[in-house]
């Protein structure tokens, strides 16, 4: 399985947080490849430089190629799939990630029930 991640599960991997359920760590070990998407970066960069998220986007850089996952690019064909998107959810970020899911396939690995009917695609940590 291919898994794509959205930004808590980044970030909680990242911090080896508890919150991440071992559903969520067995999921990202058994995977064929896990992706985090540019956008994860775009989010956390706006956090950050907003005060919401005391974090460094180097640390976060260096864990990202730390843990071997692979970035994925957004495209012009995930920002187009994202028209085709009914209004479940409002967040810009988690719709992007979504249309990736669907787009590309991935597996969306996530906490956010919002997007549970967007597709079968979606797993919830």
């Amino acid at each position: 399985m291919k898994l794509l991640l959205d930004t808590h599960i980044f970030l909680w991997v990242n911090a080896d947080d508890p919150k991440l359920s071992k559903k969520a760590r067995r999921l990202i070990d058994e995977a064929q490849e896990v992706f985090v998407s540019s956008v994860v970066f775009w989010e956390l960069a706006i956090k950050i430089s907003r005060g919401d998220l005391d974090a460094d986007m180097d640390e976060l850089k260096l864990a990202l190629y730390g843990n071997s996952f692979t970035v994925l690019p957004v495209t012009v064909e995930h920002a187009c799939a994202t028209a085709a998107l009914p209004w479940h959810h409002k967040g810009p970020f988690d719709r992007l990630l979504v249309a990736q899911a669907i787009t590309e396939p991935l597996r969306l690995l996530t906490v956010d029930r919002q997007l549970e009917p967007y597709s079968d695609l979606i797993l919830f940590a």
